[in-house]
C-alpha cells in the first residue's frame, strides 16, 4: 500500500503527516510526503521569470525534511514507516492529485485548512479541491 500525505508547513498539515504515519505503521504502508512549490511568475523585460526560485526550493526542501521526521516521530515505539519525500510544483490540489494517479496512490492525507486559509475553522479551499479532483479516498485531518 501507498498513503500520500500533502503537507504546506502548517500545524494542520503536521497532524495530518502525524495520523497518515501511524496508518501507514498500522497497515506496511509506505507513506510519500509532499510539498507543492506554486511558482508566482513576473513579467520582466518582455519574459516571464520565477523570483526567488532556489530560495523556494530550500524552504520546500525544509519543510519535506520536518516533515519526515514528524512522520518518524509519530510512529514511536509501533515501527517506523517507509518514508519518501517529493517537491512537486504547481497548483497544489491538481499537483497533488495528478501526483496520486501517477504513483498509484491508495489514500491521500492532508490538512483541513493550510497556510493560506486563515479566516474559519471550515476545509480550506486545496483540501476541497483535492476531494474533487482525487481518484482515491481522501481523508481530511482536523
Amino acid at each position: 500500500m501507498r498513503y500520500l500525505v500533502a503537507i504546506d508547513g502548517s500545524a494542520e498539515s503536521d497532524e495530518a503527516v502525524r495520523y497518515a504515519s501511524n496508518h501507514a505503521v498500522a497497515l506496511d504502508a509506505t507513506l510519500e510526503i509532499v510539498h507543492v512549490l506554486t511558482p508566482e511568475t513576473k513579467l520582466v523585460g518582455g519574459e516571464v521569470v520565477l523570483p526567488g526560485d532556489d530560495r523556494s526550493t530550500e524552504r520546500g526542501e525544509r519543510v519535506l525534511a520536518e516533515a519526515r521526521r514528524l512522520a518518524l516521530d509519530a510512529a514511536g515505539d509501533d515501527g517506523e514507516p517507509a518514508v519518501e519525500t517529493e517537491l512537486l510544483a504547481g497548483r497544489p490540489a491538481d499537483a497533488i492529485a495528478r501526483h496520486a494517479r501517477e504513483t498509484d496512490a491508495d489514500a491521500i492525507y492532508v490538512g483541513h485548512r493550510g497556510l493560506s486559509d486563515e479566516r474559519e475553522r471550515v476545509v480550506g479551499s486545496v483540501a476541497k479541491s483535492v476531494l474533487d479532483k482525487a481518484t482515491v479516498p481522501v481523508t481530511v485531518i482536523r
